[in-house]
This record gives structure tokens, C-alpha cells and sequence, in this order.
């Protein structure tokens, strides 16, 4: 299964979508979404499953399940849109609250056995090269966190030439 999530409007969304597929998920920002608080209860309460209930409580599970999460966001200052920002940050019940040290680096320990592709499509129409710069490490990052197999980064100056990307 493939999981996209975008901040993108639903028409704009559609406009790459050329058919719907049955194993793809898609998570876009119906405006029910709630920020993170912080509170670990998806660790500690309700372990796997964020304690808030807005439809975007098993962001965990749902990565146990998917070969690949593709992104696609606005580069905002070498990073995530808001809206996106939040999805990951919902994404913390797909890791045990344990830490355990790897190739020198202080990390999470998974909570599933999965090793998802990461594919990351940032646009906008003025990035910087050190923005750019920016949002690879950040993709790196997340790749080691989330403990993906593959970690891929594009970069579109705007919405058109990312047509056939979703094919």
C-alpha cells in the first residue's frame, strides 16, 4: 500500500490523479485535524494510538502498513507546511517511547517491523539552494527516524511540473 500525504486543495490533488487506486491512501487535510499536545498518551495510555480523536489517531498503524509514504508539501524555510508538519507529529505512536543507539545516533526504537520507501515532493516557486539544503536534511532525518529503507527528495518549482508524479 501506498499512503500520500498532501496539503494540496482538492482540485489541485485531482489535477495529478488520473484514476483512483485501491491501495493507495490518501490524507489531506479535511480541517478536523488537532496539533500534537505533547501528552504521550500515544506511548504510555492508548499505546500505537494518539488519545485525540479527530480521524487522524492511527497515523501509526497506518505506517506499519504502507511500502511507501509519499509526501508532497510546500517548502516553507527548508520544511514542511503546517498541515503536514502536524501529520508527522501525529506519526509519533508509529515508534515505542524507548530509545536505542544505532551507528552512533540516539533514536527511537520501532514499534513495527516495517522499512517503508519515504518519497518527498516539495514545491514552490522560490527556494533557496540553502533551503533546499535544508529540507534534505530533514528528509534524512525523518528517513532515520521512521527507519525507512529509501529516502527520496524532489523538488518542483511548481505545481505543473509535478503532473505525472502520482501516475
Amino acid at each position: 500500500m501506498k499512503i500520500i500525504i498532501h496539503d494540496l486543495d482538492k482540485q489541485e490533488y485531482n489535477s495529478f490523479v488520473q484514476m483512483y487506486n485501491p491501495n493507495t491512501t490518501v490524507i489531506s487535510d479535511n480541517g478536523t485535524i488537532h496539533n500534537c499536545i505533547g501528552c504521550f498518551g500515544c506511548w504510555l495510555k492508548t499505546p500505537g494510538r494518539c488519545i485525540l480523536k479527530d480521524g487522524y489517531e492511527d497515523m501509526g498503524k497506518l505506517l506499519s502498513q504502507c511500502e511507501e509514504l509519499i509526501i508532497i508539501s510546500k517548502c516553507i524555510y527548508g520544511s514542511y507546511s503546517p498541515f503536514i508538519r502536524n501529520v508527522l507529529d501525529r506519526s509519533i505512536p508509529y515508534l515505542l517511547p524507548y530509545f536505542t543507539n544505532k551507528n552512533g545516533r540516539t533514536r527511537h526504537k520501532n514499534r513495527y517491523k516495517n522499512n517503508f520507501i519515504l518519497s518527498v515532493h516539495f514545491y514552490g516557486e522560490d527556494m533557496t539552494d540553502r533551503e533546499r539544503e535544508t529540507a534534505k536534511a530533514l528528509v534524512e532525518a525523518n528517513g532515520i527516524n521512521f527507519y525507512s529503507a529509501e529516502n527520496k527528495v524532489y523538488f518542483h518549482n511548481n505545481l505543473q511540473s509535478m503532473k505525472g508524479v502520482l501516475q
